[in-house]
């Protein structure tokens, strides 16, 4: 498998401070999935955007609810990044604001029809192994195309045109007869229907008659990630309740990590190499909730040149002797075509 030498065409993290007036942030691509939160004082939902639903239509990550439009959100998606608007959700004057932002096919793409269920669109970077799926639930068990070429290891799925119902997410440490909740704090459950207890394959992923990934009528948006040398790891730890927790290799400088508590509650923990900038990293977000920023120095990670190094036994990261599923993504690989190694921080 061939090394991405620089994630950041792929990937990238722009930080900004409000100003309440339309501004475009640089990302260095043009980005198809946008993930927007409020760092302080508010507690703003997260706000989650995408090319194949088209700007201005987010849903949180941390909600039930079905999709919503503002129109001075995310107001477009440019060559180089993206454009927001007036709204506090994103852009309140004095409040700071973190983007993640993830290159898929570069705009909606087209229906894919490789599963028993046709998608709508589907925007596909299979040199990164980042697919974003749209279609609409049919009731019955079939399978959908997701167009990477690779087998899926994490997919978050979230109906659109309603809420009530909760996002469904696959990590292939968790398996395909078990779910996890992006929106709540909650263990992993037995749920075959879901993913109709099928591993993915290279072409396509399954659903079962789960509401939460496949009802009748129903539209549904997936983010869906195989993994890629030197740009993307999901994995497994077992914690050990101890400050000089596991070390975590991925093959990569990490930009990005999420980590969760899968055999009881815990929040979805979220770190990034920019927020702060230094090891220890201990400026947290939790996707689960809509609250602010955690700079606690009980939740700290190093992020390093080939890894995660756990650091904390608090506040369900490593507080306990279960198992944690992760997902990252790479600012610099180990080592790059220029043949200069990523450094820790």
């Amino acid at each position: 498998m061939a090394q991405i030498d620089k994630p950041s065409l792929h990937f990238n993290t722009v930080l900004w401070d409000g100003n309440n007036s339309s501004t475009t942030h640089t990302v260095g691509f043009q980005p198809d999935f946008s993930w927007i939160k409020q760092r302080e004082d508010d507690g703003y939902s997260h706000m989650l955007f995408d090319a194949i639903r088209g700007a201005t239509k987010y849903i949180s990550s941390n909600e039930q609810n079905a999709e919503a439009t503002d129109s001075q959100t995310l107001t477009a998606f440019t060559g180089t990044g993206f454009t927001v608007g007036t709204s506090n959700l994103v852009n309140r004057s004095g409040d700071t604001y973190v983007g993640w932002n993830w290159k898929a096919g570069t705009g909606q793409g087209s229906s894919n029809t490789d599963g028993s269920i046709n998608t709508t669109y589907t925007s596909v970077n299979t040199t990164a192994g980042i697919s974003i799926c749209q279609y609409t639930g049919t009731g019955s068990a079939g399978t959908i195309g997701h167009g990477l070429g690779a087998v899926p290891k994490f997919m978050m799925i979230k109906e659109t045109n309603q809420g009530g119902r909760s996002w469904r997410v696959y990590h292939q440490n968790v398996g395909n007869a078990a779910i996890m909740y992006l929106n709540t704090n909650g263990a992993s459950s037995g749920d075959g229907q879901a993913f109709n207890s099928t591993t993915p394959t290279s072409s396509v992923f399954s659903v079962g008659t789960s509401g939460g990934t496949n009802g009748s009528g129903s539209t549904y948006i997936a983010y869906v990630f195989a993994e890629k040398k030197g740009f993307s790891r999901f994995g497994e730890w077992t914690a050990n309740n101890s400050t000089d927790g596991p070390f975590l290799y991925t093959g990569f400088k990490p930009a990005f990590f999420i980590a969760k508590r899968t055999g009881s509650t815990g929040n979805w923990h979220m770190y990034d190499s920019k927020r702060d900038g230094y090891n220890i990293q201990n400026w947290r977000l939790a996707a689960d909730n809509g609250g602010v920023e955690d700079l606690s120095s009980s939740n700290y990670i190093d992020i390093l040149s080939n890894g995660i190094k756990i650091r904390s036994n608090q506040n369900s990261l490593n507080n306990h002797t279960g198992g944690m599923v992760y997902m990252a993504f790479a600012e610099n690989p180990i080592v790059g075509s220029n043949n200069i190694p990523a450094v820790g921080r």
